[in-house]
Parts: C-alpha cells; sequence; structure tokens
C-alpha cells in the first residue's frame, strides 16, 4: 500500500519512487478559506456604471459575463431609483403651463393639482397636506396654480378644487370645502381620497374619517329616535277631536 505509513514507503519516497505523502489538511482552515472566498467582493460590485463602462476592458472573459449581468440590475436600479425620485414636491406652476404640465404629462403618471386662492384658508390648508404627501409619494406629480391664471371667474365657492390626472384625462375631482375634506382636513384623510381614486398606492388599512362619520351617523340617529319619541308623546297628549 503506497498510502501505508512503513519505514519502507518512507525510503521510496525519499529517492523518488512513490510521491510525496498528501499531509492531512485542517479541516478547520479549509472551513475559513472558503468561508472567506464566498465572502471576497468582486471589484466591479463596488464600481459606479460610469466606471464599470470604463474598466470593461480590464476583465478577463471569465468575468465580463457577470459583469455585464451586473450593470444590468444596477441599470435597472437606477432607473427605478429616478422614476421613484422624479417629483417628491408641490410646485407652483402658471396656467400658461397648464396643458404641458398637467395633461401632456407622460402617461404612467399621476398628476394631482391643486387650484388655488391664497386668501381662502382652506386652500393653505390644503397646500400643505399636498406638500407631506408629494415627499411621501414622490413618483405622483403634485402641482398647483392659482385658480385666476387657469380659469376666469372661478367662484370661490368651489375653492379649493383637486383635479387628479392621468393620460391626459381627468379620473377624480374634488370641488369646494366639504368635498376636499372639511376645514379641520389632515392629511391622512386626503390621502385617503386620492388613494380611492388610484392615484397613489396608501399604507392606509381604513378610511381615517371612518370613525368620525359613524359617530356622525349614530349621533343623527339617536337625533331621529328622540324626535320620533317626541311626537309619539305630542301625538299621545293631543285631544281626540270627532
Amino acid at each position: 500500500d503506497p498510502n501505508e505509513d512503513t519505514e519502507w514507503n518512507d525510503i521510496l519516497r525519499k529517492f523518488g519512487i512513490l510521491p510525496p505523502k498528501d499531509e492531512p489538511k485542517d479541516e478547520t482552515e479549509e472551513m475559513v478559506l472558503r468561508l472567506q472566498k464566498e465572502a471576497e467582493v468582486k471589484p466591479y460590485e463596488r464600481m459606479t456604471l460610469k466606471e464599470l463602462k470604463e474598466a470593461e476592458d480590464d476583465f478577463d472573459e471569465a468575468d465580463r459575463k457577470a459583469v455585464e449581468m451586473y450593470r444590468q440590475q444596477r441599470l435597472q436600479e437606477w432607473k427605478c431609483l429616478q422614476k421613484r425620485q422624479k417629483y417628491g414636491e408641490l410646485r407652483e406652476i402658471s396656467g400658461e403651463q397648464y396643458v404641458k404640465e398637467v395633461t401632456n404629462a407622460p402617461e404612467d403618471v399621476w398628476v394631482i393639482i391643486h387650484l388655488y386662492r391664497s386668501s381662502i384658508p382652506m386652500c393653505l390648508l390644503v397646500n400643505e397636506n399636498l406638500s407631506q404627501l408629494a415627499r411621501k409619494f414622490p413618483e405622483v406629480k403634485f402641482v398647483k396654480a392659482i385658480v385666476n391664471s387657469c380659469i376666469q371667474n372661478y367662484h370661490d365657492r368651489c375653492l379649493p378644487t383637486i383635479l387628479v390626472y392621468k393620460s391626459g384625462e381627468i379620473k377624480g375631482r374634488f370641488v369646494g370645502v366639504a368635498e376636499c375634506g372639511g376645514m379641520h382636513l389632515k392629511v391622512e384623510e386626503l390621502e385617503w381620497k386620492l388613494a380611492e381614486v388610484g392615484a397613489i398606492k396608501s399604507d392606509l388599512e381604513e378610511n381615517p374619517k371612518k370613525d368620525i362619520r359613524n359617530a356622525m351617523t349614530l349621533s343623527m340617529q339617536n337625533i331621529s329616535a328622540r324626535e320620533n319619541i317626541s311626537t309619539k308623546s305630542s301625538d299621545v297628549l293631543k285631544p281626540h277631536i270627532t
């Protein structure tokens, strides 16, 4: 047995008749080396898209396919990030910009425009809430415009007016204080309204005004019930005229 540890085999190995005896490998050391190799970061994984383009000739053939796949992945991630961060603020536009910024916006972009007058407190509240939503949903285009620059002789009772566009068409509208949410409008309530027409993908699980509406409904029902009882009581006390 050439692998047997004997004196005769040692002599044969000394004269080169048998190959050197394999030294037993340290399993712990092997595992450490394997983990280190797995943890190694390829140089192209630390590069920007521009650096990858400049250094592509420095990679060998074995790495070029991996580099190209990695480059395409980074490019897709970059495009998605650019799309999500395209807007992110409530911008002021004029009536002259309406068609370009709203009606002719890209087909895959939702546009929310607020027609307002700065002298109306509710309009200022809506602008404040829309600014917060613009930061939360940067993929949606939020704009505002002074109503006189877009529509002449627009009545104050119709303000604030929020219009929701997609592919050049109006998909939703909220006209006047009541439809926009009332004087005590909260940003979550406006978020829910815009989510209902499909303009944004909200993480809210239920209408924030649901509890308020339920309480109001219950209150109205109680008032109605009391009025019915009062009416019936009065009827009982009325004299019967024959």
